[in-house]
């Protein structure tokens, strides 16, 4: 299997609430099952009959009618919030690596008041899991949100496909008037887990259970004040490079018309490493060949060797076992952690799709942040130099030329090697997606240089980290506290306005925005998103960042 060293992933978490079981209250008046309504249209007597109902907890004017039954939730500052709501059986038991299966329901009024559990992970980034009944979504939309049915967002986190849970959607809620839907997916090796006994096509769960959130909003959303002919999925790091998967896989179409990938580039490029597999936008991923033949290794590593009873084998195998065989991910017996080429879901790397054209008929956002910063940093000059004839083997001398420490300004082996890492990984290959998903599909193209926002709690605050990888993520779901200057609210507004803005209408052009033109062959346009309403297009990217030598490792070519 082609392996690739991720230095950095970033997460698109924000302090969630803590993780608790819904509650379920059964009113003794819904004891008999309520007849069917129309999800798209509540009437006012049902709605009062509904809120009297209520369970403990909830909010007046909350309870809303789903395909599985009633949900209530909260009200505060303006939004309404229905948390941990299923949108798919537990994927446990016989149901640990098969395709999502639809819930079985309940009666009464489910309290949607609190966060479902989160998918199963180690405890690296404080969100540790061993709960497989994970499969749930948030909904938050405007209290007041009238009789217009409003775009829905859907947020796919971020983590490597190893960690993560979603951000609380409210501030885009509040500001932007959409609805928000917040998705937990499987991860890791429940997640993607390739063997020959669990089927031709097996791998990619995360990827189905994802479409499965989104075909329960086509079923839900209406009813919840959202407009299902209207949908945006976004997401940064692999939540990024979840929506070009989605755009990329025939199982998704129709299911959203918009997508928003951030920073979904970011996998080495080349150099000769052990590492996580390939992952991202731009990644050649591995072959449904390679991933049975790594799951093969995986089983045998926890004692299931008989190639036609390894299925049964490793669904008796405790969770908290399964994390701790596959790890951080890292050796030939870890299994597959994320996204392959299984042949249905994914009939091909996301990037041969965008070269070829053989994507859904979706409008695009598209980019990544100047400085993706690598955790793995050049603390010395020596480091400088150890690092870059590690990473690029043979190509290291012309990387020297390119990027030498005299141009950089102190401390210059830090600012050069995280230059050279993100215009490798991150920035050309981001531009050469631009270039190969506008030959089918509408983008509009950006790059983050904002260099000032408030640090991220993974960066090490005393370096010069620039725009660093999943800057956005600081304005699109602000952490609690947070302060800005002047300039970073100006941003703030501008970038909140853009993503809600395309949600509506498919243009991020809009009030008090600058002007964003579609990224196309004679005009690569690309939107420099800077403070102090600054940004403006650029199209020197190319030039500035040394594409021309980069993208000649470019998997399937220009």
């Amino acid at each position: 299997m082609k392996s690739y060293r991720i230095r950095w992933l970033g997460v698109a978490v924000t302090a969630a609430a803590t993780v608790t079981a819904l509650t379920l209250t059964t009113a003794p008046s819904l004891a008999e099952p309520a007849p069917p309504t129309d999800p798209q249209t509540t009437s006012a007597d049902s709605q009062t009959s509904a809120d009297a109902q209520a369970a403990p907890g909830c909010a007046p004017g909350t309870t809303i009618r789903t395909d599985k039954g009633e949900v209530c939730g909260t009200t505060a500052d303006g939004v309404n919030s229905w948390l941990g709501i299923r949108y798919a059986a537990a994927p446990a038991g016989d149901l640990r690596w098969a395709p999502p299966e639809p819930h079985a329901g309940w009666n009464g009024v489910l309290q949607a008041t609190e966060q479902g559990p989160n998918c199963p992970q180690s405890d690296g980034l404080g969100a540790g899991s061993t709960n497989e009944d994970c499969l749930s979504v948030n909904v938050r939309a405007p209290a007041k949100a009238g009789v217009r049915k409003l775009p829905v967002m859907v947020q796919i986190h971020g983590g490597g496909f190893r960690f993560g849970r979603p951000a609380d959607g409210s501030h885009l809620v509040r500001t932007g008037n959409v609805v928000s839907v917040e998705v937990r997916y499987r991860l890791g090796i429940f997640g993607y887990l390739a063997h020959d006994d669990l089927g031709r096509n097996s791998g990619n769960y995360a990827i189905q259970d994802q479409q499965a959130a989104l075909r329960w909003v086509q079923r839900n959303i209406a009813a919840f004040g959202g407009d299902p002919g209207n949908v945006t999925i976004f997401g940064a790091s692999a939540g990024g490079s979840s929506v070009c998967a989605n755009t990329a896989s025939p199982t998704a179409r129709g299911l959203f018309h918009k997508g928003i990938a951030q920073s979904g580039e970011y996998n080495s490029l080349l150099g000769n490493n052990t590492s996580w597999q390939a992952q991202d936008c731009k990644s050649e991923l591995p072959s449904a060949k390679e991933a049975h033949r790594t799951g093969q290794r995986f089983a045998a590593a926890l004692g299931c060797t008989d190639p036609h009873r390894a299925a049964e084998c490793l669904r008796a195998v405790p969770a908290a076992k399964l994390l701790e065989q596959s790890g951080d991910g890292l050796g030939p017996d870890k299994g597959t952690i994320a996204p392959i080429v299984d042949g249905k879901t994914l009939p091909m790397s996301p990037a041969k799709a965008f070269a070829t054209g053989r994507v859904n008929d979706v409008t695009l956002m598209h980019g990544v942040d100047r400085d993706e910063v690598q955790l793995a940093s050049a603390n010395s000059p020596e480091d400088y130099e150890r690092l870059v004839k590690q990473q690029y083997g043979k190509w290291a001398p012309q990387v020297f030329a390119l990027y030498p420490m005299k141009r950089f300004p102190t401390p210059s082996h830090f600012i050069a090697y995280r230059t050279i890492v993100a215009d490798s990984n991150s920035v050309c290959p981001s531009l050469l997606n631009h270039q190969r998903m506008s030959r089918h599909l509408k983008v509009f193209a950006y790059q983050t240089d904002n260099a000032d926002a408030p640090p991220a709690s993974f960066l090490d605050k005393t370096k010069p980290n620039g725009a660093f990888h999943v800057v956005l993520n600081q304005f699109l779901s602000p952490p609690a506290g947070a302060q800005l200057t002047a300039n970073q609210q100006a941003f703030a507004a501008q970038i909140a306005a853009q993503w809600t803005g395309f949600a509506h209408t498919g243009n991020p052009t809009v009030d008090g925005t600058p002007l964003w033109k579609p990224f196309t062959r004679h005009d690569p346009a690309v939107m420099s998103l800077a403070p102090a309403g600054d940004s403006q297009l650029t199209r020197e990217i190319g030039e500035q960042h040394n594409c021309g030598f980069w993208n000649r490792f470019a998997a399937y070519g220009h």
